[in-house]
């Protein structure tokens, strides 16, 4: 007992001294605290709708619990038509964005790079971060227009015999993923490479000249050098990007499909969307929500095990 207390005594002085040392990295560190508690954990009380037959009228509280224990909602999922083909859709345009989208601003970052003259350096890095920039709502209507019978994509591709030029290309569900991916990757890969090029600033020159001195070509110095430097880099994003792997974003998919194309880019995100807003099925579609956040979260822990596992790195 008296242990306990010795160390609680010592761990309050601990407190202390660093309270005082660091007073103003608290105080700046209050609003992130309260951002969170309000807007983040706060709101996790509503997952309480999930379970009931919600009623704004009744409010959360007072709504009926939803019957077979609350998990009426979620069992209406489970075996509807909808089920598979959401998670079906979903996993395909997330594990091709990943595939084609997560390596794409690590090899732009590496390119980016090997410019030497800091002129030309700016300008491309300015032209690759300006897409992202854009609002989702403008970039949408220039893939819709550039996709249309009459956009510039679609006269290019027609004429070498791709597609076919007398409609719009998102009303072919066979060139909605394509479409998607591309756009998102052209939106995405300027910015998404910031983080890759200041991990490349850190690298130490000395490095470099090692490996010539040891016979390795530019190639071999790029392979054995720069790549393993922001490889702890690149593990952290990609634990990122595989927790967020069924959380593909509403807003985009929204704005580019339409009832011909629903069976490839209709996504659980647009799902809860429709069902939660434009059909008032509040409980329903926080059910689907919530089953979702369980998944991703699964998903966030078994990456970084298999990474931690693998590469001896990973984000805890």
């Amino acid at each position: 007992h008296s242990n306990y207390l010795g160390q609680k005594e010592k761990f309050s002085v601990r407190v202390k001294k660093d309270w005082h040392k660091n007073k103003v990295a608290y105080l700046m560190f209050i609003p992130i605290a309260l951002f969170y508690i309000i807007f983040k954990y706060k709101p996790m009380y509503g997952i309480l709708i999930a379970f009931k037959n919600f009623s704004p009228l009744k409010g959360i509280l007072d709504s009926p619990w939803a019957s077979h224990y609350g998990f009426e909602h979620f069992l209406s999922f489970f075996q509807s038509y909808y089920f598979w083909r959401l998670i079906k859709n979903t996993l395909v345009i997330s594990i091709s964005t990943l595939i084609f989208g997560f390596p794409a601003p690590i090899i732009l970052a590496l390119l980016i790079n090997e410019v030497k003259h800091r002129k030309y350096k700016s300008i491309v890095q300015s032209l690759v971060y300006i897409p992202h920039f854009i609002s989702m709502v403008v970039i949408c209507s220039m893939v819709v227009l550039f996709v249309s019978s009459d956009g510039f994509i679609t006269k290019f591709l027609s004429s070498i015999g791709l597609v076919d030029g007398s409609v719009s290309m998102l009303t072919n569900s066979a060139y909605y993923v394509p479409i998607y991916i591309i756009s998102g990757i052209w939106q995405s890969i300027g910015w998404g490479s910031i983080i890759y090029l200041s991990a490349l600033s850190g690298v130490d020159p000395e490095l470099y000249d090692a490996a010539k001195i040891d016979g390795a070509n530019h190639w071999k110095c790029i392979v054995h050098v720069t790549i393993p430097a922001i490889l702890p880099t690149i593990i952290v994003m990609f634990i990122l990007k595989i927790g967020g792997i069924m959380s593909i974003g509403a807003e985009k998919t929204i704005l580019l499909y339409n009832s011909e194309i629903y069976n490839t880019a209709d996504i659980i995100s647009s799902f809860v969307y429709r069902k939660g807003l434009l059909e008032s099925n509040w409980s329903y579609s926080a059910a689907v929500g919530l089953f979702n956040s369980v998944i991703n979260f699964g998903l966030v822990i078994g990456a970084n095990k298999i990474c931690k596992k693998l590469t001896d790195m990973s984000l805890w």
